[in-house]
C-alpha cells in the first residue's frame, strides 16, 4: 500500500491495523535538541482515546505511548523517531459477519475493488485507529510549533446542524462539554439531538473549526506546494472528512473583488489587514493574520439501523451493523485537525527556510 507517507523536510508515515497487534507512526526530519517525552504526547492522544462519554465508542483502550527511537535523555537526537500504541481491546468477532457483505458508507467495497480482499476487523487502514499516528506526530509538531509561538486552536463548530453562538464563545467550555464546543447553550442542545439519534440506532455528523495563530509572513509555496492546498490535503486525509474551506471559503463565491478583497493598513507600525477574508493565505502564503479553515465531517457509517446493501454474492440484503462504534466522529477528531495542521505548517516552516540566500549565508557563516 503506498500512500502512508506525508510531507516533504518533516515526514511522517502512519502504520498499523485497528485490530492488529499496535498501530503507529514514524516521524523523520525533527530537529535534535527538542524536549520531548512520553508524556508530552500521551497528553494529545488522550483527547482522541475512545470510551471519553457516551457519544464515543465503548471500545476501551489506553492508548498508551511507547517512544522506540529518536529520543535520548529526553531529547531529540535528530534521527527518525518511532512511535507505537498497543491494541489492547479488540473484539474482532463483532465484525466477522461484515465479511460477506460490503457496509454503506464504508471502504469494504473500494479496498476488494483494488486489493482483491480486505481487513474485516474495524476497517483495518482505514479505521478512525490510524489517527493515532496522527496525533501522536502531531504533539511533536505542535512542540515545535510552540517554541515558534504559534498556536493552533479547534473546536467542533457545528453538530447534528446545530452550530455555536460566537456571541457566547468561550474556549474554556470546550472542556466542559462531551463534544469539545465552546458554546455551553449549543451544547445542550446537541447532546439531547445526539441522544435521540443515537437511540434511534443513527449518528449524526458536523463542522470543525481551527484558528492558527502567529504563522509568520511568507510560509508556503507558491505553486504545487501552497499552505492552504497542503493543508486541504492534510485535513481531507482525515478518514470521514468530507469537505475543507479557508476563509470565507464557499461564501465567496457570493460575493465581490470589492467586498472579498483584504484592504491592507498599518497598525502600530507594522503591516495588517483590516479583514481577514482569506483566511490568513495569499497566494499559498501565510500573510500574518490568523489562519482559519473549517472541515466538514461526515455522520459516522456504522449504524445499527436497518441499511440496504449488496453481498459478495450479488445478492441485496439488509444490514444492522454490530460492534462498538463512535455515534459521531466530530469530538474526537478535534485534535486530529490541530494535529494535521500542525504537522502540515512544520513541514512548510522547515521548507521555507531555504527562501533567502542571505539567511542561508548568515546561518552558515554566522
Amino acid at each position: 500500500m503506498a500512500g502512508s507517507i506525508l510531507g516533504n523536510i518533516f515526514k511522517i508515515s502512519t502504520w498499523g491495523e485497528s485490530h492488529g497487534k499496535a498501530v503507529g507512526v514514524v516521524i523523520d526530519g525533527c530537529p535534535a535538541g527538542l524536549d520531548l517525552c512520553e508524556d508530552d504526547i500521551q497528553t494529545f492522544l488522550d483527547r482522541r482515546k475512545p470510551g471519553t462519554s457516551q457519544f464515543t465508542t465503548p471500545r476501551k483502550e489506553n492508548d498508551e505511548v511507547e517512544i522506540l527511537s529518536g529520543v535520548f535523555e529526553g531529547k531529540t537526537t535528530g534521527t527518525p523517531i518511532s512511535l507505537l500504541v498497543y491494541n489492547k481491546e479488540q473484539r474482532s468477532i463483532d465484525y466477522s459477519e461484515i465479511a460477506s457483505y460490503y457496509r454503506p458508507g464504508h471502504a469494504d467495497y473500494t479496498f476488494d475493488a483494488k486489493y482483491g480482499f480486505r481487513d474485516y476487523r474495524g476497517g483495518g487502514r482505514s479505521s478512525g485507529r490510524e489517527t493515532i499516528g496522527r496525533v501522536a506526530a502531531g504533539a511533536i509538531a505542535i512542540k515545535i510549533l510552540d517554541r515558534l509561538g504559534i498556536r493552533i486552536n479547534a473546536y467542533s463548530k457545528e453538530i447534528g446542524g446545530i452550530s455555536i453562538d460566537y456571541s457566547r464563545f468561550d474556549a474554556k467550555e470546550c472542556n466542559n462539554n462531551p463534544f469539545y464546543m465552546p458554546d455551553s447553550v449549543a451544547a445542550a442542545a446537541i447532546e439531547d439531538f445526539a441522544a435521540q439519534k443515537r437511540a434511534e440506532g443513527d449518528s449524526v455528523g458536523g463542522v470543525i473549526e481551527c484558528v492558527i495563530k502567529g504563522v509568520m509572513p511568507g510560509v508556503g509555496e507558491t505553486v504545487f506546494e501552497k499552505l492552504d492546498a497542503n493543508l486541504a490535503k492534510a485535513i481531507m486525509s482525515i478518514g470521514a472528512c468530507k469537505g475543507f474551506e479557508i476563509g470565507d471559503g464557499f461564501e465567496v463565491s457570493k460575493s465581490l473583488g470589492s467586498t472579498n478583497n483584504d484592504s491592507f493598513t498599518v497598525n502600530d507600525g507594522k503591516l495588517d489587514k483590516k479583514t481577514n477574508h482569506a483566511g490568513g493565505i495569499l497566494g499559498g502564503m501565510a500573510d500574518g493574520s490568523d489562519i482559519v479553515f473549517r472541515a466538514a465531517f461526515k455522520p459516522t457509517p456504522s449504524i445499527s439501523k436497518l441499511q440496504r446493501t449488496v453481498n459478495k454474492s450479488m445478492e441485496e440484503i439488509d444490514v444492522s451493523i454490530k460492534g462498538r462504534h463512535d455515534p459521531m466522529v466530530v469530538p474526537r477528531a478535534v485534535v486530529v485537525v490541530e494535529s494535521m495542521a500542525a504537522i502540515t505548517l512544520v513541514d512548510l516552516i522547515f521548507m521555507n527556510m531555504t527562501s533567502k540566500m542571505d539567511e542561508i549565508v548568515s546561518f552558515y557563516k554566522r
